[in-house]
């Protein structure tokens, strides 16, 4: 009888097989890269591809700002930022979200006239319907 049970167990172990590995997520580092040149270069649909819908930026100023008006900010007429240099990267990861941010000088050019700002970041990722979404942003100017 143990000899049948025993049969039995690695007949069905043998059928079922191993269970399938879940589909893997996209790659965060890839979402997050094509965020930051979406950023720089003022692409509009890459930004709104990469920015939920119900995404939320507070400022340095504390004001918020919503999906529309950030893509606005990076896509301005006459606005030219310059590459930026993350320093102080924060990087903090779980199974569908993460917090990437740091600290960064951003520099451009609005108009013909130079700005720049030192601002410590962080962008909240969330992985929704298997693509990564920026769902929430807050910026500090740096003293």
């Amino acid at each position: 009888m143990r000899r049948l049970v025993l049969s039995l167990v690695f007949v069905i172990a043998a059928c079922t097989g191993p269970a399938p590995e879940p589909a893997a997520a996209p790659d965060l580092n890839v979402a997050a890269q094509r965020y930051e040149e979406a950023q720089i270069d003022g692409d509009a649909t890459v930004l709104n591809e990469l920015i939920a819908d119900d995404y939320v930026l507070v400022g340095s100023d504390g004001a918020q700002q919503n999906k529309a008006e950030l893509i606005e900010f990076w896509t301005a007429d006459g606005f030219d930022p310059a590459p930026v240099t993350v320093t102080d990267p924060v990087e903090h990861r779980w199974t569908d979200g993460a917090a990437l941010g740091g600290t960064v000088t951003l520099s451009w050019s609005q108009d013909g006239a130079p700005v720049s700002v030192n601002i410590r970041y962080v962008d909240i990722w969330a992985l929704r319907d298997g693509e990564w979404r920026v769902v929430y942003g807050q910026s500090t100017r740096v003293p």
